[in-house]
């Protein structure tokens, strides 16, 4: 069953949810948004959202001139910070409550900043990853594991979910850009955009093989053998479609 099909929409500019998280950024960090290194990680994470898939990537270069826009006409507006959805934040009794010592914190998150990471999720109804919008509680079994209620981009209440603390939960992934191809070896662990006729999701993939070829005016023109870590199914693929596992997880700035 089809339960979250990845949101699909022709470009028109930010959507409502990047917005919010845009003027709240232009808040709390005013001159350094400007930057380009600033910009063009921002333009990274936006392109990993499930409201971006299917559509034009965002240009680093569009960021910039958003924040320089509103910037200029004075648009950080506190009210509307009330509205919108607060970045994800690790729960505290994740770290504090010493019955969760078997719990450990989502992958790639010790020592972090948490005020500007992301998290994905793995949904147990389809195994597919989708981007955490909020945290909204947590509860320990009787084994000692902890789980998270947690609500995704793009989606209501009605599909939030308790996933695994220690194994469905982490850092988000990066999308690859076309400089990135070298980067990726046989053997990785990537996260792979399946599409198909009917759906569209983020699944585990290993890359099997790489048939490196010229870059064009397109990018880069290289094809990956993946196999699908939860069916076990292999596709050739572009780059475009594979995101990177992050190994350092630095505040954006």
């Amino acid at each position: 069953m089809d339960l979250r099909p990845r949101l699909r929409q022709s470009f028109s500019g930010f959507t409502k949810f990047e917005v919010q998280k845009m003027e709240r950024l232009l808040d709390d960090y005013k001159e350094q948004t400007l930057e380009d290194e600033f910009c063009k990680k921002f333009a990274r994470l936006l392109n990993r959202t499930s409201g971006r898939a299917g559509k034009p990537a965002v240009k680093w270069t569009e960021v910039q001139s958003w924040f320089q826009e509103n910037q200029q006409r004075g648009l950080c507006r506190e009210a509307s910070f009330g509205e919108a959805k607060k970045l994800p934040v690790a729960p505290e009794t994740l770290t504090q409550n010493k019955a969760t010592e078997n719990a450990k914190m989502p992958e790639g998150v010790e020592d972090a900043d948490f005020s500007m990471l992301e998290f994905e999720a793995r949904s147990s109804k389809d195994g597919a990853w989708y981007d955490v919008d909020t945290f909204l509680s947590h509860r320990f079994l009787s084994s000692g594991e902890a789980e998270l209620l947690l609500r995704y981009v793009g989606f209501g209440a009605d599909e939030d979910e308790w996933v695994n603390a220690r194994d469905s939960v982490r850092v988000r992934s990066v999308a690859l850009e076309h400089t990135e191809c070298q980067t990726v070896k046989v053997g990785d662990l990537v996260v792979c955009f399946q599409e198909r006729q009917d759906q569209a999701r983020y699944y585990d993939a290993h890359v099997l093989e790489i048939q490196r070829r010229w870059h064009d005016i397109r990018g880069c023109r290289c094809l990956f053998l993946i196999r699908y870590e939860h069916d076990n199914a292999e596709e050739r693929v572009r780059l475009r479609r594979l995101c990177r596992r992050p190994t350092i997880m630095a505040k954006l700035k």
